[in-house]
């Protein structure tokens, strides 16, 4: 369940930072998708970035398709919206419609780009288009390996020795590899600090701040993973530091947080089934780290339950419905013993959630909800359904 007054919350920060520092803030789709709330983050926010064709058919078809302005009373009008795409490597198919859902379409190397100019070039003929490079600036501050793109031997973003080794390749046969590159691009934080992203802009200017002050690149785009709406985030350094960059090197600068726009909006409702025993008390619940939360497992990441206690005398180890045997999402302790049929509550469950559910072992999805907790509104937007599970089969 989603609450669209936390959203907001959320949003109006992210704008204030916006408006303040003149940074275009997008939403990653990859840590949320609820074409629902669509037309509320399009009057906060400028864009959507994708990763993938359908995350990019979404941004265009749901996200950016509704017109701006049209502002009913009270309301503020839709923004100016773009979509943003980066993926690894393109295949050629994919491609194809890339260059017709996105406005930015950012490359890996300079050797994905320049194979794919002069598309690119034919594409941008008909619509305005912007072409950007990802950058590694090695500057790796990741506290999980997985989720570090700056770890030793990364696929992604080019590293400045690759960036230089590539480039005299390219103008060893006379080709400017650089030409139609218009835009700079980096993603190394990962749920980080002000003062974190402070630290990667020094190794980034110190490793590519020539290409930064090339008169061809008109924007930076920071990626994702800052923590601007946490209550503890310094974000009059982050204002700083964007307004720093834009007039060092007259640039656009784009944001693209998934999690700080939608973190502390959203909670998971399970139930209790079961309460057996094996050397502990364990609960076995209607849900699934596996299939529901899977962050759980991978990041490793510890999901609060309401009203569990570290002084409780009633501990339990909640695990879910699969045939997996670390399908479990931690151990817990309450003031009181648990009883079948009790709801519990995981907070803080909007992101990295729905984008990643599976229904592993023919698990039903969770339905989905909308709250608005400032006129206690609820609208029931998704119901887990068998045809979902079956079409994904063939």
């Amino acid at each position: 369940m989603v609450d669209r007054a936390a959203l907001r919350w959320n949003l109006q920060v992210l704008r204030d930072l916006g408006d303040r520092s003149g940074a275009s803030i997008l939403l990653a789709l990859k840590a949320f998708a609820l074409p629902q709330v669509f037309p509320l983050f399009r009057r906060y926010l400028d864009g959507a970035c994708a990763s993938g064709i359908y995350e990019a058919r979404l941004a265009r078809e749901d996200f950016a398709a509704l017109p701006a302005g049209g502002a009913l009373p009270g309301e503020l009008p839709l923004r100016p919206c773009t979509v943003h795409t980066f993926n690894p490597a393109y295949r050629s198919e994919d491609l194809e419609e890339l260059l017709e859902t996105s406005d930015h379409l950012i490359f890996n190397s300079l050797d994905q780009w320049v194979a794919s100019r002069e598309r690119c070039r034919a594409a941008a003929e008909k619509r305005p288009l912007v072409f950007g490079l990802r950058v590694n600036p090695e500057c790796s501050l990741g506290k999980v390996a997985i989720y570090d793109p700056c770890a030793p031997g990364s696929r992604l973003g080019i590293t400045a020795r690759e960036l230089e080794r590539q480039r005299r390749n390219h103008e060893a046969r006379g080709v400017d590899p650089l030409e139609g590159i218009s835009e700079i691009h980096f993603h190394t934080l990962c749920e980080d600090s002000a003062e974190a992203l402070e630290e990667t802009l020094q190794a980034l200017e110190a490793r590519f701040g020539e290409l930064l002050k090339s008169p061809a690149i008109r924007s930076l785009n920071m990626g994702g993973g800052h923590h601007i709406t946490k209550p503890d985030y310094n974000r009059a350094l982050l204002e700083n530091l964007i307004t720093g960059l834009r007039h060092r090197y007259n640039l656009d600068v784009l944001l693209e947080p998934g999690e700080a726009a939608v973190i502390h909006t959203g909670i998971l409702v399970t139930t209790v089934l079961d309460l057996p025993r094996n050397g502990l008390p364990l609960a076995i619940l209607d849900t699934s780290a596996t299939a529901h939360m899977p962050d759980t497992l991978e990041m490793p990441y510890r999901a609060e339950v309401w009203g569990s206690t570290s002084g409780g005398s009633h501990r339990y180890r909640l695990g879910g419905q699969t045939c997996l045997a670390g399908d479990v999402i931690g151990d817990y302790a309450f003031a009181e013993p648990l009883q079948r049929g009790d709801r519990l509550v995981f907070d803080d469950m909007s992101h990295y959630t729905m984008v990643k559910t599976t229904s592993f072992n023919g698990m039903p999805l969770p339905a989905i909800a909308l709250w608005d907790s400032s006129d206690q509104t609820l609208e029931v937007v998704r119901l887990p359904r068998y045809e979902d599970f079956r079409a994904r089969l063939g």
